[in-house]
């Protein structure tokens, strides 16, 4: 496919164009491609974890003991919204390297990058020993994070949708986002065994630290899982003719803005339930009662098995019903849980409102966030279709999830708990005008997801 028909043609004919390509040598099962995308996945988000449950745990005693446990997590949280400020800093950079030296060079800098971050935190140390730069290395090493998951997007999730078999591109849309759950039980269990069998003086010392010397390992079998793929003559084909090459970026803005607002918009309600059901329960359970955080981690890893179940159900679903009305009803529910279910149920801050919200948060979660990469993305024309999916995917994140548990505790601690549920339903409100406005969408287009 040459340059001048991956810009002639239409993004909702992109499906009979690649599906009329011959097959043969580069004829890629969509399972090759699967295996890779999940462990990659499953790696970035490992280490986004063990960061943003650190920061409800740990960093406030460890890095800003020097104020109130509530002041020192806000502080807390503000760290952690800075890899999402540097996300898309880390995918410009990314471009210059894929441009002079490859793809599986800029992947090798990118986990690099992460890796070396996420281990650099595990060692160093905090505030009564270093002081104010302590915290100044901490914010380095979480930009350093950003960077580098920025940088790591590499096309393969939205290869896997494009190379799927047809009719089951929902199915394959969502494999990509198992890394998601999958990343986050691997966190909170290592995090909840550290609670469980070490004394409190053992974790703040010493034993906060094995989870970042595990996401090091981690990232070492993912970089290694992802290269076999994206360095081969076959997958390299494969990601030419698919269009999966950076654009100029001031064409996409300059004809697809709107594409690009929407895109970012669109993911919102599963973006802002992403840290609520995740990062938030953790902080509040700590500051404002004490009850035991190892059982509202154990909570929370039921709550991510539900979420992989609800994600396989909505796989199936958008194969049905298309992605877009998947999606839309996902939304829909959010905002209906948000109002008639998370305010009631806690408001009052009881352990069993709390129990509740966790697990049908999850699940909500699994449902949406399945469908959520790239849910517009297939109105791209066909040459921004790469980038478009990774300037979407920064800036949702951005938008949805970097502020999330912030905004929240801050509503929490100000109104109460129970208002947060406005909060969330703001988000399920932006992504359903969002999809109406996309609703010009042909939904049966091949997406392109992140």
């Amino acid at each position: 496919m040459n340059a001048n028909l991956q810009a002639a043609t239409p993004a909702g004919a992109l499906t009979d164009t690649i599906e009329a390509q011959p097959h043969g040598a580069h004829d890629i099962h969509p399972g090759d491609i699967a295996i890779g995308v999940i462990i990659g996945r499953t790696s970035e988000f490992f280490d986004f974890f063990v960061f943003g449950i650190a920061a409800a745990l740990v960093f406030p005693q460890v890095f800003f003991s020097f104020t109130d446990p509530m002041q020192g997590t806000v502080y807390s949280f503000l760290l952690f919204a800075l890899a999402f400020i540097a996300r898309p800093f880390g995918s410009l950079l990314a471009r210059l390297i894929h441009r002079r030296y490859g793809r599986g060079t800029k992947l090798t800098f990118a986990l690099f990058v992460l890796g070396t971050a996420t281990a650099g935190i595990a060692f160093l140390p905090g505030y009564a020993v270093l002081g104010s730069n302590a915290i100044l290395l901490l914010a380095l090493f979480r930009i350093a994070q950003g960077i580098g998951l920025g940088a790591s997007w590499d096309g393969l999730p939205s290869l896997l949708a494009l190379n799927a078999p047809p009719g089951q591109r929902g199915w394959y849309a969502m494999v990509p986002q198992l890394g998601a759950p999958i990343g986050f039980i691997i966190a909170a269990a290592v995090f909840a065994y550290l609670r469980v069998n070490l004394a409190d003086a053992d974790f703040y010392d010493w034993g906060w630290r094995f989870p970042f010397y595990v996401a090091f390992a981690i990232n070492v079998v993912a970089l290694f899982a992802r290269l076999r793929l994206v360095v081969t003559p076959e997958f390299a084909h494969l990601l030419e003719t698919r269009a999966l090459e950076p654009s100029p970026l001031g064409e996409l803005f300059r004809l697809q803005w709107r594409n690009v607002l929407l895109g970012a918009l669109a993911p919102l309600a599963s973006y802002a339930l992403f840290h609520l059901v995740t990062i938030f329960p953790l902080s509040w359970v700590t500051l404002f009662t004490k009850e035991s955080v190892a059982e509202y981690l154990v909570v929370e890893i039921c709550g991510a098995g539900l979420a992989v179940l609800t994600m396989l159900i909505s796989g199936k679903l958008a194969n049905r019903y298309g992605r877009r009305t998947t999606f839309g009803f996902g939304a829909a529910l959010v905002a209906v849980f948000s109002v008639a279910g998370l305010m009631p149920l806690f408001l009052k801050g009881t352990t069993t409102g709390a129990y509740i919200f966790i697990l049908a948060g999850f699940a909500l979660l699994g449902f949406t966030h399945a469908q959520a990469s790239g849910i517009v993305n297939s109105s791209f024309a066909t040459r921004f279709r790469y980038s478009g999916a990774v300037l979407t995917s920064d800036f949702g994140w951005l938008l949805g999830a970097a502020f999330a548990p912030l905004v929240a505790l801050q509503i929490a601690t100000h109104l109460g708990v129970g208002y947060v549920g406005l909060y969330l339903l703001s988000g399920a409100v932006v992504t359903l005008i969002a999809l109406w406005m996309s609703r010009s969408v042909d939904t049966s287009a091949v997406p392109a997801g992140r």
